[in-house]
């Protein structure tokens, strides 16, 4: 009893001090998008199309990795793998879905409206609805070699939609096609610090997870 306790205090412990260094990267990328370049067209207004690029690009890599965990454990059936996969599909979906208000924060201040009929914008849209209802589903369901294999499914569907729909509101990828170096070793640093939190949520939710061993 005295040792359960023990660990119950530890983990409650862990996961205070997890949230904080979470919420104190969250400051971080706050400090350093306010430092971003000026845009040549947009300005300083460029700086939360800075933010909501690398967000999504953060969400993106919690998907994949969330994939890759869910292959690799569906292959060697170790359950540390599928919990891994658990853990990044669902920080994928918190950055995924946190990133459709950025994106119409950047609308607005950039373009001064909202084109809500702009196909990455509403692949976004779907995929947040879908993404939920998949891992809120999984949570119930209590089956790793489920949650690895739609999670791995869910990656490989949201890459193919994201090859095959058009982009009207910029170019993809306009900042690894740009020759300004600044704004691209900014963006790099950016989007770096994002996936910082990516790993720090991920591991909380792995970490955090009673039964990740079954």
């Amino acid at each position: 009893m005295e040792q359960a306790r023990k660990k119950t205090a530890k983990f409650i412990l862990d996961s205070k001090q997890a949230w904080i260094w979470f919420m104190l990267t969250l400051v971080g990328i706050g400090v350093l998008t306010t430092f971003g370049p000026p845009e040549h067209d947009l300005g300083t207004h460029i700086r939360v199309v800075y933010l909501h690029g690398a967000w999504v690009w953060a969400a993106i890599a919690a998907f994949f990795l969330a994939g890759v965990f869910g292959g690799l454990g569906l292959l060697t059936r170790k359950g540390s793998l599928h919990s891994w996969s658990e853990a990044f599909g669902r920080t994928g979906l918190v950055f995924w879905i946190s990133y459709l208000p950025l994106s119409l924060v950047a609308m607005q201040s950039n373009w001064n409206g909202l084109f809500l009929a702009e196909p990455r914008w509403r692949l976004a849209l779907v995929f947040s609805v879908t993404g939920f209802l998949l891992q809120a589903g999984l949570s119930l369901s209590g089956h790793p070699n489920l949650t690895s294999a739609a999670n791995l499914g869910y990656m490989i569907a949201l890459v193919i939609a994201l090859k095959q729909t058009p982009n009207v509101m910029h170019p993809s990828s306009p900042i690894l096609n740009s020759n300004a170096w600044r704004i691209q070793v900014f963006f790099f640093a950016l989007v770096l610090l994002t996936l910082v939190a990516v790993w720090q949520m991920a591991r909380w939710w792995y970490k955090g997870e009673p039964n990740r061993n079954r």
